[in-house]
């Protein structure tokens, strides 16, 4: 009997086992399942330690065959346009769990990093020590994806929010600006939503303030808001958030359970989410002009100094009476968000280290600061108080989400080679309407220039142009709209300085004498050392036959000009040694082809006053002067590892490079005040660098400096010199006169 055989497979089974096999191999080839995160110290958003979950349970990347290609495809899985940096060896901090991915290769084209090859999950032979991590452009790619989610359900977390914000509902809130309180709202596919406040906590209201620049939230009328939403179809939002306070963005939520569903309503125990904030002093809402303007409050704790924009710059705290800086050792978002908001800004940012806003001069007061991000003020958290050596190259600053004032829009420049030149166009009320025009020139400088570029978030100022004919601008805004500007330099807007208003006075006109400006990203930043001062000043009778070339350039007093060769001058003298603590060279502003020459000293002057020199008497009136023209702004010596660029010698380029300082030693002519005909006393010496702003710096504040001086007709003591600002207002009150130098010689 013949052997039993196999039944044939008739076409519909052959197909239904290719289709079987087809679908298993797929499902070995599609990527895992998994979830990005940055975290470790980060000090900003958008930088971490890379963390995967997987498995129910979070873990980390090591860093070994890690590159540029597999941290891009890290940053666009997390929602940023590309990485711009990678980091090995946990930089971000150490991780903990298991370290789930280790010789990941990437092209750099994968949508996740599941799809680059690797050991397998799991596979390592690495520490925590080896932990990678990754820096993200702050630009996102339209839509941004919730992260940190819950754990249970990250199939289904891909969820793109393309836009938050505070929505005013009602009346009488669309007229202010800022806007402090309305329903919370996401767009997701190009429609706004509301989210459901069902399980909606004041930690969550906290975050969505701290975006939009506001240091708070309170509470608000109930009422009104529930008459709205049931007057209305509100269409909700199908994800509710979980914030702890701390996160700077709400992307960085976690997300909740989804609302309540009852029949079509997908909020049916709830309403609209609402917030209201409290806005930071400085930007309290008026229904007119949306700004109100400083006044003078009680001696603030912590201050930011050196930052081109509101809102940012190097961190900066009191403590007895003197201010200093703080170390960025351990700093971080959480302590970064403190200051911001003691400030009255909303969260941070950025937390910025290793000087990135200028270097300080003072005590480096803080170390090792670590907040939990609920502190009143950054000096009520925890602090190394015995760690020592930090310099002013790890000096520590912020930048913070400020609330969107619109200034922006109501200047323009015109004209220009570039987005950072320009003719100033301001958008005026003209006969009930608004229309574009140009600024007058007449008393343009470099302080009105600065609130022109901070105006725009285009840095600090580079120059000021009292003639724009090379910028033509828009024909349709010649008309000048605007003159008689002053500013102090720290405004908001140009608006918010010292003009005309309606009745508009311009000799000149607008068109090609309309005022201009560059900006520039950096910006010098020129400190006088106080100690040197201190330390250097002397008497010296000298006679008139060896001060012709100083007479020649108004180096003494009015009284030496009818004195003979053989008369005596009295002269004040000292050392002065200027830093250049900024992140931009210092560079005389007029070009070396429109230097004078001085035949008697045989040199150029670059800037025909680069210093002034003062005595005061105790009720502030100035008995004697003095002044310093650059004959020779060259670098005397540099921090170690940065090399001199500028030298007089051989009629070199003149300037100070960032990182150097030029020393004026004390026999050198003019470097004096002539006190010949001052009395006995006790009086104030002040010297004051770059006095009438003819270059632009990024901190006018401390190019004074301010000492005590007693003189009993033979002999001078000179004590208690400081730079200006680095002294508490009671302090810095006992010296008569100007706190800085803003508008001391305009």
């Amino acid at each position: 009997m013949p052997s039993a055989m196999p039944s044939p497979c008739s076409a519909p089974c052959i197909l239904a086992a290719l289709l079987f096999l087809w679908a298993q191999a797929q499902a070995q080839n599609e990527p895992a399942k998994i979830q990005l995160r940055l975290a470790g110290s980060k000090r900003k958003h958008n930088e971490g330690r890379v963390e995967v979950y997987y498995n129910g349970e979070w873990g980390t990347v090591c860093d070994d065959d890690f590159s540029i290609y597999a941290a891009t495809v890290v940053c666009r899985e997390l929602g940023y346009v590309e990485a711009v940096s990678w980091s090995p060896s946990a930089k971000f901090g150490q991780g903990e769990g298991r370290i789930w991915l280790d010789n990941v290769h990437c092209t750099g084209r994968e949508v996740t990093l599941a799809e680059c090859s690797s050991n397998g999950f799991g596979v390592s032979d690495c520490k925590h020590s080896e932990d990678v991590g990754v820096v993200c452009s702050t630009r996102r790619i339209p839509g941004f994806r919730f992260v940190g989610a819950l754990a249970n359900n990250v199939e289904n977390l891909n969820i793109q929010v393309e836009d938050v914000r505070i929505r005013a509902i009602l009346s009488w809130q669309r007229k202010r600006i800022p806007v402090t309180e309305g329903f919370v709202e996401v767009r997701e596919g190009g429609r706004w939503r509301q989210i459901c406040n069902e399980a909606w906590t004041p930690t969550n209201s906290r975050v969505i303030c701290g975006m939009f620049g506001f240091p708070g939230e309170k509470k608000y009328n109930m009422k009104v808001y529930k008459m709205v939403a049931m007057r209305r179809k509100n269409k909700y939002w199908g994800h509710s958030v979980n914030c702890t306070g701390n996160e700077a963005h709400v992307s960085n939520c976690r997300l909740g359970p989804p609302p309540t569903k009852k029949g079509n309503s997908t909020c049916a125990l709830g309403m609209p989410v609402v917030v209201s904030c409290v806005p930071g002093r400085v930007f309290a809402p008026t229904p007119v002009t949306g700004f109100r303007k400083a006044y003078r409050q009680e001696q603030p704790l912590v201050r930011l100094k050196g930052g081109a924009v509101v809102g940012e710059g190097r961190v900066e705290v009191l403590k007895n009476g003197e201010w200093g800086t703080v170390c960025d050792d351990n700093w971080d978002l959480r302590s970064a968000t403190v200051v911001c908001r003691e400030l009255g800004f909303g969260s941070a940012k950025e937390a910025l280290t290793g000087g990135r806003m200028g270097q300080g001069m003072g005590p480096v007061h803080m170390n090792e600061v670590e907040c939990s991000g609920f502190e009143k003020s950054i000096t009520e958290c925890y602090f190394n108080r015995d760690s020592l050596g930090c310099s002013h190259e790890e000096d520590a600053g912020v930048r913070c989400n400020v609330p969107a004032m619109g200034f922006q829009e109501r200047v323009r420049l015109s004209g220009g080679r570039n987005p950072y030149e320009g003719r100033v166009e301001v958008l005026a009320e003209r006969n009930g309407s608004l229309v574009w025009g140009t600024v007058c020139s007449d008393s343009w400088g470099t302080l009105e220039a600065t609130v022109v570029c901070r105006q725009l978030g285009l840095g600090f100022a580079n120059h000021a142009f009292q003639e724009t004919w090379y910028w033509p601008g828009d024909v349709s805004a010649d008309t000048v709209v605007m003159s008689g500007v002053r500013c102090s330099g720290t405004e908001m807007s140009l608006s918010h300085c010292l003009h005309h208003g309606k009745y508009i006075h311009c000799p000149k006109g607008g068109g090609r004498f309309s005022a201009g400006v560059s900006c520039s990203d950096t910006a010098p930043d020129l400190v006088l050392n106080p100690q040197m001062v201190e330390q250097t000043t002397y008497l010296e009778d000298r006679p008139m036959f060896m001060l012709q070339c100083a007479h020649e350039e108004n180096c003494l007093s009015s009284s030496a000009q009818g004195a003979s060769a053989s008369d005596y001058r009295r002269l004040l003298r000292f050392s002065s040694q200027i830093h250049n603590n900024g992140h931009a060279d210092f560079r005389p502003k007029a070009s070396h082809h429109s230097w004078i020459w001085h035949e008697c000293h045989r040199h150029y002057h670059s800037m025909e006053v680069f210093t002034h020199y003062d005595l005061f008497s105790l009720n502030g009136s100035k008995v004697a002067e003095g002044h310093k023209a650059s004959f020779c702004l060259e670098d005397s010596e540099c921090d170690e590892g940065i090399e001199k660029r500028y030298a007089c010698a051989n009629f070199g380029p003149q300037g100070i490079t960032v990182g150097c300082w030029d020393t004026y030693r004390h026999d050198i002519d003019c470097q004096w005040i002539d006190i010949t005909d001052v009395k006995p006393g006790d009086y104030i010496f002040q010297v004051a660098i770059n006095p009438n702003y003819e270059v632009a710096e990024s901190d006018y504040s401390n190019n004074i400096m301010k000492c005590r001086c007693r003189y009993d007709g033979y002999r001078i003591w000179t004590y208690n010199c400081h730079i200006g600002g680095s002294l508490s207002f009671e302090t810095d009150d006992t010296f008569p006169g100007l706190r800085t130098n803003q508008l001391s010689y305009r």
